[in-house]
């Protein structure tokens, strides 16, 4: 059995870690922060270590970065990952870092995930912080002004590290192909399809090559072709978190895209997601925000093509029905713009919420009984439909003394040019019945009949407000 075992060969060390950079110089990409005269490459050159938040996507070195600053400076460095370690791993960390000092050794401490401790957790490392026992080196692939506490954010510099580009990429697969596969030939066309599955990520890209490599010499296959790359790899969703930052950017440029009218951009940002596994009708509901927030009264189709792209998902599925999405996504790009209505909504909830309950006007109450009806319930109420126009021109339908706050003011877009014309009108015959000195105390004109169905008049099956129908007029489609 002994023989059994000494016979096995030993693991072979993944091709991403043979690859991890030994020198700053052969870090890929963050030239932003590694180039000359910027900060983390000053860094390296003072020897002077400060904490340090990492920000940024899979794959790009956040942890290579930490191993060589513990190099460069000659520092102890003690590794903890948030996913596995809790308090109890903190505090052997610090011990060791204690320990360290004795020795007269510094201790840069690194933190993976950091954002995945929690705020006790994370207050823990404020006291060795501040006294300068360790110098913190947190790792994060979301917003740290969301997920790092302030008292920790403000002790650390934050440095965002951004996917690596083509360029980066290529460079880096050569450099790998050449350590882990020499006589292995790979097409422009799988090359380009390898890095483009990685998305940004070496790490991931490392693992690619290792996996096509593998396939490659089970299928005694050369050269590796674009059409083998695909048939090799389960294909894995490309960099999105349905809780995370690049769920939010993503979502976020797909409605800047709708609202600045920009098709091919609104399509691009709506592939991406549903590239990367967002839930079509998570897409559709933000599809139905964009039409009321952006495209409102200058184009009221912008809703229903929204809720009707969602309906035909919900009955087609995937993938046919995601082309209902994609044509809705044009549609909204392209239709008339306004925020009006969105504005106005958000007006006049922020007016109500600060202001007392004023009673309903007694005109406009409604007086289904006898006694309301004593009571002056529903007095004096002009039924807009039996007034010139069916406009009750210098009739008040706000509580006393609120004078009229103009919330709704249409864009001449769209639609709502015509709407706009509409009301302006309507505004000049108030202003016109004001100038005659009508006070809109007219006999009431059918209002009573209308109140009960059990006593109805020409006005059969209206209520007491006799509301018109659309506020928009005959002249409005």
């Amino acid at each position: 059995m002994a023989d059994l075992f000494e016979s096995l060969e030993p693991p072979r060390v993944p091709l991403a870690e043979r690859m991890r950079p030994k020198t700053l110089d052969e870090v890929a990409g963050q030239a932003h922060l590694l180039g000359p005269g910027k900060p983390l490459r000053l860094a390296f050159e003072a020897r002077r270590p400060h904490s340090m938040i990492l920000w940024g996507p899979p794959g790009v070195g956040k942890t290579t970065l930490a191993r060589l600053m513990a190099e460069g400076f000659d520092a102890e460095f003690i590794a903890l990952s948030a996913v596995f370690s809790g308090v109890k791993e903190i505090r052997e960390a610090i011990q060791q870092a204690q320990v360290a000092k004795a020795r007269g050794r510094h201790t840069i401490l690194f933190v993976d995930e950091v954002h995945r401790f929690n705020k006790a957790q994370q207050d823990a490392f404020l006291p060795y912080v501040e006294q300068g026992l360790v110098t913190f080196i947190g790792a994060t692939t979301e917003n740290p002004s969301f997920e790092v506490n302030s008292a920790l954010l403000s002790r650390a510099a934050v440095y965002v590290l951004e996917a690596l580009d083509a360029e980066a990429m290529t460079a880096l697969f050569e450099r790998a192909r050449a350590v882990a596969c020499p006589a292995l030939v790979f097409e422009d066309d799988a090359r380009e399809r390898l890095i483009g599955f990685a998305d940004g990520d070496a790490r991931r890209l490392m693992n690619l090559i290792e996996q096509v490599q593998v396939a490659a010499e089970t299928a005694s296959v050369a050269p590796v072709t674009g059409a083998f790359v695909e048939q090799a790899l389960s294909r894995s969703l490309r960099r999105f978190d349905k809780g995370g930052e690049a769920f939010y950017d993503q979502i976020s440029a797909l409605h800047k895209s709708v609202r600045g009218s920009d098709p091919d951009a609104s399509l691009y940002w709506l592939c991406r997601m549903l590239d990367g596994g967002a839930d079509p009708l998570y897409l559709g509901r933000r599809l139905i925000r964009m039409a009321v927030e952006d495209i409102g009264l200058a184009d009221p189709r912008a809703l229903e093509m929204a809720l009707n792209a969602i309906a035909t998902y919900e009955r087609l599925g995937s993938p046919e029905g995601e082309l209902a999405l994609a044509q809705a996504t044009i549609f909204l790009a392209c239709a008339a713009k306004s925020n009006a209505a969105y504005k106005a909504y958000n007006a006049a909830r922020a007016f109500v919420a600060k202001d007392g309950s004023r009673p309903v006007p007694l005109h406009l109450r409604n007086a289904p009984t006898r006694l309301m009806k004593s009571l002056d319930y529903g007095k004096a109420y002009r039924y807009a439909h039996d007034e010139p126009d069916a406009y009750a021109a210098g009739e008040n339908y706000l509580p006393e003394g609120l004078d009229a706050p103009s919330w709704y003011q249409p864009t001449p877009r769209g639609l709502e040019g015509k709407i706009a014309e509409k009301l302006a009108r309507l505004r000049a015959l108030d202003a016109a019945a004001a100038a005659t000195g009508s006070d809109g105390q007219q006999d009431v004109r059918g209002a009573p009949d209308s109140v009960s169905p059990s006593r109805q008049g020409p006005h059969a099956g209206r209520d007491a407000g006799g509301e018109r129908s659309s506020g928009a007029g005959d002249d409005l489609p």
